[in-house]
């Protein structure tokens, strides 16, 4: 009986070290990605980027949230300056924007940029501003 509460507390532990490493609710990075319908550069970004996007290590360090802009401004984004221009990424933690991209500049151009952007998150963490 003794050996098996020892399991059972090492299991939970370890459980509950495990769920530490995962962020908090609210406390994780998204990239916004502010579109429209009709949007043609919106169109280019999904066919080149957004099919691969998610398996990413970027998309890893920012999962991607879509915010139509003819649907309104999203509550939780309060904090978050709005925008007009579609496509345009806001990369945002903990309701704060970090960084962001207006347009799309293409493939080649967007991974080094959105990496700058990463760049700045972590500064921004490691600061704890």
């Amino acid at each position: 009986m003794r050996r098996l509460n020892v399991v059972r507390a090492l299991v939970a532990s370890a459980f509950f070290a495990g769920l530490a490493a995962f962020p908090r609710p609210g406390t994780a990075a998204e990239l916004i990605m502010v579109e429209q319908p009709g949007c043609s550069w919106c169109m280019i970004w999904n066919e080149e980027i957004g099919v691969v996007y998610p398996k990413t290590d970027e998309g890893k360090r920012a999962s991607l949230r879509r915010v139509d802009i003819t649907d309104g401004w999203p509550e939780d984004l309060g904090n978050v300056q709005r925008e007009r221009l579609t496509p345009t990424f806001i990369l945002v933690e903990d309701g704060k924007e970090i960084a962001r991209l207006r347009g799309y500049p293409g493939e080649h151009f967007f991974w080094p940029l959105l990496g700058d952007m990463l760049d700045k998150l972590e500064e921004h963490r490691k600061s704890g501003s």
